[in-house]
């Protein structure tokens, strides 16, 4: 099957209808990147400046970003951009000598978690995060065995894409990895889950016996608390309660990937887990934590990391270095200052407001989920009831977005699912440029 990416791509066969010098950076590109890289859109874009929400191409012409939350606090903020400028012109260093930002970012970054979480690792990217919480988990467990959804993101180290399994099929999970489906509310048939969080608990039970029965003790259930790559479901609060004391009472911890949830972006908490009500064990930090500047970490229970602490020489060089860290206050700093969370539980209902009586004219579209500014929107074949997904449909609507000048994408394992996922800057002027324009693709595809 197709993945998102594979479906939203520039391929070769788009090249004829580009113009000469979009056709000639993509071949420089690929002589010196290689094949790897992917672009986005089947006409990819090319920017040369950001600020807010919007980002411009040569020719000036904006477009409107209702996909990246790197930017957290939008494109070329002044304040991060200030921060990070005044400290990389006064000291930048590791953390085995003292400077005072390390401990003062430390401070004001914990001061957001529950009291439990109180110590904080740093590294560079999310991927460097996920990989030093399972190492952390199977030091403290004892256990080797991971537990994740069946489109599950985590990253892309060796270790960590093993518990990725959006990665695709050429990338093979690890043998003590086991997948389990996302909280959805419907099953394929189309029938609706009653309870959510008793499913997904009873999903992860079978998941630890499945281990068991191959000898392998579990280490951890590790869960991007808005399931983001799975298709984005947030509802009913709570629903991850059960599955936490499950993974407990096997033997396990449980580990919140917070990398795409949090930093205030679904609107009522500041990090995803608490919607549930729940205190993880080990929490995942990556992306928006430096507005774009390389900076994540493993926040956790002092329990947790002390066996860790004793056994293991840790030491990252550019994990917590001074302008990181300065970029990582500046973006909590803008934050509180711009009232972003709030803001994003305003825009965001408005947002949903306005996507649901899109549905209630567009047969195609199905359920619409999420909190704050993270919506999912399934994009469907035949009628709502059916809820058959349409990735076909989906990459026509993120393409036709994209020749309106508007940047979007998709997710899930079908890769049907519109991901609404802009800067926390994004207003209610910025959200009906957005639905406008999605209004006039969906009136293309009827």
């Amino acid at each position: 099957m197709p993945t998102p990416l594979m479906l939203n791509a520039f391929s070769p066969e788009h090249a004829e209808s580009l113009d000469s010098r979009t056709r000639e950076m993509i071949a420089r590109r690929q002589r010196v990147l290689g094949p790897s890289y992917r672009l986005f859109y089947e006409h990819p874009v090319h920017f040369v400046r950001g600020e807010g929400v919007w980002l411009y191409d040569p020719d000036g012409v904006p477009y409107l970003d209702v996909y990246n939350n790197v930017p957290s606090v939008g494109h070329s903020h002044p304040h991060v951009t200030a921060a990070v400028a005044r400290q990389a012109a006064t000291l930048n260093t590791h953390t085995r000598y003292l400077y005072d930002l390390v401990i003062t970012y430390a401070e004001r970054l914990l001061a957001t978690f529950p009291p439990e979480l109180s110590n904080v690792m740093f590294t560079c990217t999310g991927s460097e995060a996920s990989d030093l919480a399972m190492r952390v988990a199977k030091c403290f467990t004892g256990g080797t065995g991971f537990i994740v959804t069946e489109a599950a993101y985590h990253g892309i180290t060796d270790a960590v894409s093993g518990i990725s399994p959006s990665l695709g099929v050429h990338v093979p999970l690890g043998a003590n990895v086991r997948t389990i489906a996302p909280p959805a509310r419907y099953r394929a048939d189309g029938s609706i889950i009653e309870d959510v969080g008793g499913v997904f608990a009873a999903s992860v039970e079978h998941a630890v016996r499945d281990l068991r029965r191959h000898g392998i003790q579990v280490a951890a259930l590790i869960a991007d608390t808005i399931f983001s790559s799975d298709g984005m479901y947030s509802d009913p609060a709570g629903f991850l309660k059960p599955a936490v004391a499950t993974i407990r009472q096997a033997g396990g911890v449980f580990i919140a990937d917070e990398v795409q949830p949090g930093f205030g972006r679904l609107g009522t908490h500041m990090w995803g887990f608490q919607r549930h009500d729940i205190v993880p064990d080990m929490t995942i930090l990556g992306k928006p934590m430096g507005n774009g500047i390389p900076i994540a970490g493993v926040v956790a229970k002092p329990s947790v990391l002390e066996d860790f602490s004793k056994r293991a020489r840790y030491f990252n060089t550019f994990g917590g270095n001074p302008v990181s860290c300065a970029a990582g206050l500046a973006v909590l700093e803008v934050i509180e200052n711009e009232r972003l969370m709030a803001n994003a539980e305003d825009v965001g209902r408005y947002l949903r407001e306005g996507l649901n009586k899109l549905a209630s004219l567009n047969s195609c579209i199905g359920e619409i989920r999420g909190a704050g500014l993270f919506i999912g929107m399934d994009l469907v074949a035949d009628d709502q009831l059916a809820r058959i997904p349409s990735p076909a449909l989906a990459s026509r609507i993120v393409n036709g977005l994209r020749e309106r000048h508007v940047l979007i994408s998709a997710s899930g394992p079908h890769g049907h699912v519109l991901k609404i996922r802009p800067p926390l800057p994004f207003s209610r002027e910025n959200a009906d440029h957005f639905l406008a324009a999605l209004s006039q693709v969906l009136a293309e595809q009827r």
